[in-house]
């Protein structure tokens, strides 16, 4: 397996820092959000859900049960080697090199962005959990793939805020990537405590940290297309209401970004939100429906193609991980520094969101007859309602601001993306069977 895990399907090397042109956008953008009291009304009230949910729960009592869940911190960590380990990961190589933590680095998003941010020679540590939502042994080849090419991944929590301070104590960290979060819409029906935990409480515990910080990081973090829930008008904007989420998944990322907004407001952190539309590619998630049609079709299963009402069509806006990469990087590049102290704000700091899809929504029956030409296999399909459990007929990006802002420019196209995704998934799991066998 170790020669399936020498690069990242070829990914192309990264270009240069992003360097972007000022612009009146850039201190118009925030308009459509609403103002500061309104924020912190909202931000009140979900810091307040939290409070409730984890200690008057009945629930709450079982989560001390569910290690993959809650603060890892039974993990070793620390020690002059360990810290020496870190600071080496963290360190920049190049002439104007940034020093980048970044959460969820064993994530499929995190894995991509952490290599690309290395080869081109900036400090990355990643932080992950590892947690079981899906295969962990999937993650574990994504961190020994990092690590061949110095990356070094701290086993922990977002939610043990004695590592993550120690971390800060450790590195002085320029910039924050934070991709960790608990995904996955229809799991959010199972376990609704893991989506509080990670994607609200996770969120809290980091800005806290940062915001105390001295010097506080610039943060780009991720958000998704998920906060249009029930919206109606495409292609989705970052000016269109946010108020009708769909899911439980929907309703944590909408309260996340109302925290970070209020920290931005209150502190001084330096903040940018990324939404991703239907990410895919080498490495990706096997609860990503391209993913387990794969491995279905293949296994000669049927796999399940949902249809709206009265036969309504189901799309989604399929966006490829190297377009995601390179947009990443930009963001990161065009970050403005945090104007806060050791938590006491000391002037406005940059507050932006964007949508980052690649603009043409493709019906998921199109999908499937893509993966059975590149397959040559025919897909046993099984045509279903689309459940009510949070799952939205379609998604369609306005990727403008993007443009304008970040020279966001998606160009991988359906077709060649999954042409690329099972060429990785033949060589990776031809890989394992030989392994295991």
């Amino acid at each position: 397996m170790s020669k399936q895990m020498s690069h990242l399907d070829n990914i192309p090397s990264t270009p240069g820092k992003f360097k972007m042109e000022k612009s009146p956008f850039v201190h118009n953008r925030l308009r459509w959000h609403s103002s500061l009291a309104k924020l912190a009304f909202w931000s009140f009230i979900f810091l307040g859900l939290i409070l409730i949910f984890f200690f008057r729960s009945p629930s709450s009592n079982s989560l001390p049960q569910d290690p993959s869940r809650r603060s890892l911190r039974t993990y070793n960590w620390g020690g002059p080697a360990w810290e020496k380990r870190v600071r080496s990961s963290a360190r920049a190589r190049s002439r104007n090199g940034i020093s980048v933590l970044v959460t969820g680095a064993a994530g499929f998003v995190g894995t991509h962005v952490s290599a690309a941010l290395k080869r081109r020679g900036d400090g990355v540590l990643g932080l992950d959990n590892f947690n079981d939502y899906y295969d962990p042994s999937l993650k574990r080849a994504r961190q020994a793939l990092l690590e061949r090419s110095g990356v070094f991944i701290v086993e922990g929590d977002i939610n043990d805020s004695a590592l993550l301070k120690k971390l800060f104590e450790v590195v002085a960290f320029s910039h924050v990537m934070h991709l960790a979060a608990q995904a996955g819409v229809r799991y959010a029906m199972e376990n609704p405590s893991s989506y509080v935990h990670s994607n609200i409480a996770g969120l809290v515990s980091l800005l806290e940290v940062c915001k105390s910080a001295n010097p506080q990081p610039a943060i780009v973090w991720a958000s998704s297309s998920s906060v249009y829930g029930l919206n109606t008008k495409v292609p989705f904007s970052e000016k269109d209401r946010t108020d009708q989420p769909a899911s439980l998944y929907a309703a944590t990322k909408k309260a996340g970004e109302e925290i970070a907004h209020t920290y931005n407001h209150i502190y001084g952190l330096s903040l940018t939100g990324l939404r991703f539309f239907t990410v895919y590619g080498p490495w990706g998630r096997p609860d990503m429906a391209y993913f387990f049609f794969t491995r279905d079709i293949l296994k000669g299963k049927s796999i399940p193609i949902f249809e709206a009402a009265n036969h309504g069509t189901v799309a989604r806006d399929f966006t490829y991980i190297d377009d995601i990469v390179k947009v990443c990087l930009a963001a990161l590049d065009t970050a403005e520094k945090s104007t806060g102290s050791g938590g006491k704000k000391k002037g406005p700091a940059q507050l932006r969101v964007y949508n980052l899809g690649n603009t043409s929504p493709v019906p998921v029956s199109d999908l499937v007859s893509i993966l059975e030409r590149l397959l040559k296999v025919n897909a046993k399909m099984e045509i279903m309602k689309l459940p009510r459990n949070g799952d939205v007929q379609f998604t369609h990006a306005n990727i403008s601001l993007a443009r304008r802002e970040l020279g966001y420019k998606p160009s991988t196209d359906l077709q060649t993306g999954l042409k690329k995704f099972v060429r990785w998934y033949l060589s990776y799991y031809s890989g394992v069977e030989k392994a295991a066998s």
